[in-house]
């Protein structure tokens, strides 16, 4: 395939701290590539240095001649502009109608149904959809995703997923959700100093790079011992002989100075860094934690109402439904920081609660590392026991030369790891977790897994994180169903109800368009124009529905899916006429409230 985009000998270092050092690789068309690393390594700098955002320290890109690049950060902002405005700000020399055409296309693609709100007020999921939008206004060959699935819900999620799966462009995913990761890759890069060139690259999905991984792993760990076989030997030589002048005895030398120098480089290599998380509970042993009784809350609108809720040791729940369903407000009400509208919540006595804030709110960017681990003095007590800082920091993967750093130049995940850091210094009774997965690595994921299915007391957790849902979660509370007591025995088990409830809602709105079209139509208060285009409305809508079924069909075909420009022509003439169809029943809805 043709090469993008080249890097040679690519290396970062931030103060003492080296991210990567001389690493090379290649992003070819067709490459839909999963960057992976721990947290630390990395990964948002390189994306920024390939932007030219940040620059690096050695080595070079080299790139296709007018190579199109587009970009979506991890947390995009926008100005007070409406969505059209944002998009078509990317083209600003080019002809005007086309320009908001295409925007309109591509947020349509984002499923976003009104393009004249404020980008300003959009959620964080929402503003991920539109940065991913306002990346491919100008038709990139490359697209670099910095966590876009940070702060999607599941139907955010599986949009991406569909989303980057079905486009021709080749992309760079920067994420830690490992089921997205093994839908929508094709080849998955690892930045880590357990490998030789920093570099590890795997082709195909995420299940052939966890096998090739551990075999990669293993046979350097044989190589290691193979190695320090042969340093035995050679060690026990340079003790028994005289180092004679010989030029056989100075190679000889040299050969096991060299030998011993690559048994410690490989050693450093194996020597595999995690975080030791296990949470403190205080192992009561009350049956029943906390009982929630018709719980419901109204926000602007009714979020959720007649919920019952029993914790106990144990119990692991997970929230799910589509962002603005209020997972977050029940989770906050569950640990008494809001109160309730109706409903009543009972707790054991002297219940422990620990609450875990996905915005990182606890964590300000002006304080050092060092106090935001220990604020109050240079130990922390962890189970009865005095820990210096240090040690501390070390135990969560930090070293001592950064305990002074400010937070705002760490990254998102070794952000979260200080609020892990924080979480298992307060023993509890319930764990109140709001997507704690948020930019941590994947083999921090599968520690706190380890660690939450230890714990002993109840969890109530909300995540964008399938994975780990499935793997925590003894069983599932959606809201946003209609009747809000819907409990599942699991993740899978909610996304198929959820998926069915979508169903039968799209269902029902086809129906009402039925009835709209079936309607009695009455002459009164319409002028003569307008009772003759309400008399031709029903056969122009079914031309209209005709029409997009033809194009979608035409979307299908192979001879289209390979000519981009076709395929283009074609989502232009898509988006023109299913916004057309729309206009169309809100111009019938009209006329028949005023005949």
């Amino acid at each position: 395939m043709t090469a993008l985009l080249t890097l040679h000998d690519l290396s970062k270092s931030f103060g003492t701290e080296d991210l990567f050092e001389d690493i090379s690789f290649t992003v070819s068309e067709g490459d839909k590539i999963g960057l992976l690393g721990p947290n630390g390594a990395g990964k948002s700098t390189l994306l920024k240095i390939i932007m030219n955002i940040e620059a690096a320290d050695n080595g070079h890109i080299s790139k296709r001649q007018g190579l199109i690049i587009g970009y979506a950060s991890q947390s995009p902002e926008f100005a007070d502009a409406t969505l059209e405005e944002i998009l078509m700000r990317e083209i600003p020399r080019g002809d005007p109608t086309d320009t908001l055409t295409k925007a309109r296309i591509l947020l349509g693609k984002a499923q976003f149904n009104d393009y004249t709100i404020s980008a300003a007020k959009l959620s964080g999921g929402w503003k991920k959809r539109l940065d991913i939008a306002r990346a491919l206004m100008k038709d990139p060959d490359i697209l670099l995703l910095d966590e876009p699935t940070n702060h999607l819900d599941l139907e955010g999620i599986l949009w991406l997923e569909k989303f980057l799966v079905r486009e021709k462009t080749a992309f760079v995913v920067v994420s830690h959700d490992r089921y997205f990761l093994d839908v929508v890759s094709n080849k998955i890069i690892e930045i880590n100093k357990c490998y030789k060139t920093g570099l590890f690259i795997s082709n195909g999905s995420m299940e052939t790079y966890h096998t090739r991984k551990q075999e990669f792993l293993q046979s350097q760990l044989q190589y290691e011992r193979g190695l320090a076989s042969q340093a035995r030997g050679e060690i026990a030589w340079l003790k028994k002989s005289p180092k004679a002048r010989t030029t056989k005895s100075r190679s000889r030398i040299q050969r096991a100075d060299d030998l011993i120098s690559e048994l410690s480089d490989v050693k450093a290599r194996n020597k595999v860094k995690k975080i030791d998380i296990e949470v403190s509970a205080s192992d009561r042993a009350t049956k029943k934690l906390l009982v929630g009784k018709n719980l419901s809350k109204t926000l602007g609108k009714e979020l959720f109402k007649g919920i019952d809720i029993v914790l106990s040791p144990g119990t692991r729940l997970g929230i799910a439904g589509k962002n603005g369903t209020g997972k977050t407000t029940l989770l906050k009400i569950l640990a008494g920081l809001i109160p309730l509208d109706t409903g009543t919540i009972k707790y054991a006595d002297a219940l422990k609660l620990v609450y875990f804030d996905q915005h990182r709110e606890s964590v300000p960017d002006h304080v050092t590392l060092k106090r935001a681990l220990a604020p109050n003095s240079d130990n922390v007590t962890y189970r009865g026991q005095l820990i210096h800082v240090n040690g501390w920091a070390k135990k969560f993967l930090f070293n001592e030369d950064r305990l002074e750093m400010p937070v705002k130049f760490l990254s998102g995940g070794e952000r979260a790891r200080i609020l892990i850091a924080k979480l298992m210094l307060e023993p509890a009774d319930i764990l109140f977790l709001d997507e704690p997965t948020n930019d941590l690595d994947i083999d921090t994921l599968e520690v706190i897994e380890e660690s939450l299915k230890e714990f002993s007391g109840a969890v109530v957790l909300i995540s964008h994180d399938r994975c780990l849902m499935d793997n925590i979660c003894t069983s599932i509370l959606g809201l946003g169903m209609g009747n809000e007591d819907n409990y599942f025995a699991d993740y899978d088990q909610w996304e198929q109800a959820n998926a069915a409830l979508q169903k039968k809602a799209n269902e029902a709105n086809n129906q009402a368009k039925a009835q709209i079209r079936k309607a009695p139509v009455l002459q009164k208060k319409l002028s003569y124009q307008e009772q003759k285009e309400l008399d031709g409305m029903d056969s122009n809508i079914m031309k209209a529905e005709d029409e997009i079924v033809e194009l979608q069909k035409k979307l299908e075909l192979p001879e289209n899916q390979s000519d981009s420009k076709k395929l283009q022509e074609l989502y232009v003439q898509l988006g023109i006429k299913e916004k057309s169809l729309e206009e169309l029943f809100d111009r019938w809805q009209d006329l028949l409230q005023r005949s």
